[in-house]
């Protein structure tokens, strides 16, 4: 177990999962490019020990494998999957008490341990200006801390195990912050802390917030999990580092005595100020939007403390190991919140939030004798309308039938779906709704539309392994690719507004009619970039899926509405990028150049053996 993120980086080290970086390097683009480059190579943790403008060290890409995060809490892994799956399935502890022991008293050794006397952290008070002010993107509003843990406290219940620790991302310089006297929170009112903002606005005073930065691992971890009612993260923290969570007030506000560093400050009701943009896991900038702003009141930091941060950007990245983490400790609690749920994959290539592949029970047997969805849509509004998940857009859903299905192999998926769908049946759309707040795909901040896709039955078609014929030359449109069997990418002019995106879908489909509609290749993907849409799997889900709103980007080949429910021949996405959507991540070339340097022979990293 570690005490702090020192031990842990002391451990990863001796076990060749940790490379120290000796070079200056500067906070300012370089330091996100190094962390990308090594990341995407499947490279070791850094310690980045001398950053331009600050006296701090940093540590990155921790969590970069999915196999060194588990070796980070190989000592609790086991312990924290049982009491997990004891908070999914309580019944199971009352059937085997004393197979449960073990686990009742892991968790009761968990709970939060509250100090006095000096504290580490609290070793020297410091300004805003002395961290390592890390910018990752050339758009970015600013620096931003990339790992925070946020804390706060329920005003109506005050103490900390019934407080708020989240990962909300912080912006620290830029924009119109004062610098060492404010810097920006982005949340949403529905988060733990919107809530206790709320409390504290009716009662007239300011939230105190403290921003936790550092300390074991484990912290990090319980700042994104998803933890099931009642279960404080706090205890997680705990349970997962195998240690109490301690900590002290200072001025009243709460302090975690063993992270690296700690921002205390306030929120006051009605103060925001622009935050943004910021490189986001979606792939593109989050644009600049009013957010509340916390004013400072002190900055700590212990002893040669560490600054741990990771870079957002298009997937994969380190927060899709936070995803595989999440999924493996959590196990089986979809299946308790959604009965009928076998299987819910939030597709990460696709940024996560805008799709959703899903494997649901099909138990219901209609008059007619005609395998077609039904109990597996009544799952998908369960599905849509349950936290997180609530935010996508696009839900494929199906039900296993003589085949074992996996969510995470998407090829297969998506093709059992293509092989057996009903284009005059089986779509079906949600208008004016919410999707992410980072998502502009939509009609606005937080605006869009969902669409359901739920294919089950017999197999209707095999699907084509080439671009059909026809379809290779039709008029303007050019280079038609196929991404997978039964989809292919077809490129057009650049999108200029709806009301010509229409007459556009129009002609395409009229141009596709002349040929004869082609039943084996039932989705066409209109894109600006046909041959990037079909070079691999993930650029199809990302661009896809990140670049349309089901409502106003789907059309199709012969649609009609019959009693209100739309059909089509062949189904066309819009995925071209859109005037209003936000711009997308592009590294800058010069600081690529720059960072070789650190990868030749006899610099830092150029022995590193990577993947």
């Amino acid at each position: 177990m570690y005490r702090n993120l020192e031990d842990c980086i002391a451990d990863l080290e001796k076990n060749g999962h940790l490379v120290r970086i000796q070079e200056e390097v500067d906070p300012y683009l370089e330091m996100a490019a190094i962390h990308m480059k090594v990341h995407e190579a499947g490279g070791p943790a850094l310690l980045f020990e001398n950053i331009k403008g600050s006296k701090f060290r940093a540590v990155s890409n921790l969590f970069g494998t999915i196999e060194r995060s588990k070796f980070i809490f190989r000592n609790t892994w086991e312990a924290v999957q049982n009491v997990m799956a004891l908070r999914n399935d309580p019944i199971k502890a009352l059937k085997h008490p004393f197979q449960n022991i073990g686990t009742g008293l892991a968790a009761w050794k968990a709970l939060p341990l509250k100090k006095s006397g000096s504290l580490p952290v609290a070793h020297q008070e410091i300004n805003i200006s002395d961290l390592p002010l890390i910018q990752s993107w050339p758009m970015d509003g600013g620096a931003f801390i990339t790992l925070p843990q946020v804390y706060s406290e329920d005003l109506d219940k005050p103490g900390i195990m019934n407080s708020n620790l989240g990962m909300y991302r912080v912006q620290l310089s830029g924009n119109e912050y004062e610098m060492n006297k404010e810097i920006g929170l982005h949340y949403q009112i529905h988060r733990g802390i919107g809530v206790h903002q709320d409390k504290a606005n009716k009662q007239g005073v300011p939230l105190k917030v403290s921003c936790f930065i550092g300390g074991p691992p484990a912290h990090t971890l319980s700042a994104v999990m998803p933890l099931p009612e009642g279960m404080s993260e706090m205890t997680f923290a705990g349970l997962l580092s195998g240690r109490r969570f301690r900590y002290s007030y200072i001025d009243g506000f709460c302090i975690s005595n063993d992270a690296d560093f700690v921002i205390t400050g306030e929120i006051h009701q009605g103060e925001t100020k622009p935050e943004g943009p910021f490189g986001d896991h979606l792939g593109y900038y989050s644009l600049t939007h009013p957010f509340p702003v916390m004013k400072v009141h002190k900055v700590y930091a212990k002893p040669n403390a560490i600054w741990p941060f990771t870079v957002v950007g298009r997937p994969p990245q380190e927060d899709t190991v936070f995803g595989e983490l999440i999924h493996e400790l959590t196990g089986d609690a979809i299946k308790q919140e959604i009965p009928g749920v076998k299987e819910v994959h939030a597709v990460d290539a696709a940024g996560v939030h805008p799709l959703l592949f899903a494997i649901a029970s099909e138990r219901y047997t209609p008059y007619q004798q005609v395998k077609q969805p039904a109990e597996m849509l009544t799952i998908a509004n369960r599905i849509l309308g349950t936290g997180q998940l609530s935010l996508a857009k696009y839900l494929f859903i199906t039900a296993e039938e003589n085949q074992p299905l996996d969510t995470h192999h998407e090829v297969d998926f998506l093709t059992y779906i293509m092989e057996r769908i009903d284009l005059r049946r089986d779509i079906h759309f949600y208008t004016n709704t919410t999707i992410d707040t980072l998502d502009y795909s939509g009609t606005g901040l937080n605006s869009g539309s969902k669409v359901v896709i739920a294919a089950y039955g017999d197999k209707k078609r095999e699907l084509c392994r080439d671009v059909p014929d026809g379809w290779k030359e039709l008029r303007g449109y050019e280079n038609a690719r196929l991404v997978m069997p039964g989809i292919v990418a077809i490129q057009g002019p650049k999108f200029a507004n709806y009301a010509e995106a229409q007459q556009e879908m129009q002609r395409l489909s009229d141009a596709i009619q002349e040929k004869g509609p082609i039943s084996t290749c039932p989705m066409i993907i209109m894109c600006d970039d046909s041959s990037f849409m079909s070079e691999t799997i993930n650029n199809f889900l990302w661009a896809t899926f990140t670049r349309s709103n089901p409502s106003h980007d789907i059309y199709g080949v012969n649609s009609y509405y019959e009693n209100k429910h739309w059909a089509c021949d062949n189904l066309i996405i819009d995925a071209r990028i859109k005037p209003h959507q936000a711009p997308p991540l592009i590294p800058d070339p010069t600081i690529e150049k720059n960072i070789e340097r650190l990868f030749v022979k006899g610099a830092s990293l150029g022995g590193v053996k990577m993947g």
